[in-house]
């Protein structure tokens, strides 16, 4: 009913592989690519059946991490999209829909992220150890607590903006905060304070949310503090 694409992210190979199961398929089955770096539309047009191929990019190592990222293209029958999060969903697996983008969700937050953790070794700003400590007792646990996009939300749109200004005068355009935020901001968006942001934070008791926050972090940092760094490698010297 469902086959997964696995093969190296060669565009030649994965047209050859798909070419070679074609033939030992039912018309209605699934075909789901594994890339993480080829958009959708493009693995779609790689078989016989666009309509039936859908992207599922599942997060490595794929055995522990339950998320899947789920990425039809506009072709792309809804029933197969369907049939696939089913199948997904009773593997135990945590699927999450996202357009046919280059980068899907993980992959572009995690690109951005390394090349500036690459970009602060480089700069001296701190060591990669020192980096990766505060990544491991602070960024991570926080945001596996509540995710990005709810942090914006419970801070207030207004402090990523002025954050983002700052650093993007002092840093680099690149830190300049998207269009988005301060169209939210105008709107009087600006997240949980507002009743609205990211989220729809109507009928939401701001007391029990924030109670409920702080258990999820209890619990995530509880796990983190109580693991051991005896087995993190040697720093390498800089170049």
């Amino acid at each position: 009913d469902v086959v997964y694409e696995g093969v190296p992210e060669v565009p030649d190979v994965k047209r050859d592989a798909f070419a070679a199961i074609a033939p030992f398929l039912p018309p209605d089955a699934v075909i789901a690519s594994t890339s993480s770096t080829i958009v959708s539309t493009e693995i779609a047009a790689m078989t016989d059946r666009p309509q039936q191929c859908v992207n599922a990019h599942w997060l490595n190592p794929a055995y522990l991490v339950a998320l899947v990222e789920v990425s039809p293209h506009a072709q792309t029958d809804p029933k197969a999209t369907e049939r696939l999060v089913a199948s997904l969903e009773k593997a135990d697996k945590k699927p999450v829909l996202c357009s046919a983008a280059p980068g899907y969700i993980v992959p572009r937050l995690q690109t951005l992220i390394m090349n500036e953790v690459a970009r602060m070794i480089e700069e001296g700003v701190a060591t990669a150890e020192g980096i990766d400590t505060a990544v491991k007792y602070g960024f991570g646990p926080r945001y596996s607590a509540m995710g990005i996009a709810e942090f914006i939300d419970f801070g207030g749109m207004d402090i990523l903006h002025y954050a983002s200004g700052y650093l993007s005068e002092n840093l680099a355009p690149r830190f300049a905060a998207p269009d988005i935020i301060a169209r939210k901001m105008d709107a009087g968006h600006a997240g949980l304070r507002d009743g609205q942001g990211f989220y729809d934070w109507r009928g939401v008791d701001p007391d029990g949310y924030r109670a409920d926050l702080l258990a999820r972090m209890v619990a995530r940092f509880a796990l983190v503090t109580s693991e051991s760094d005896d087995a993190r490698p040697q720093e390498m010297a800089g170049e």
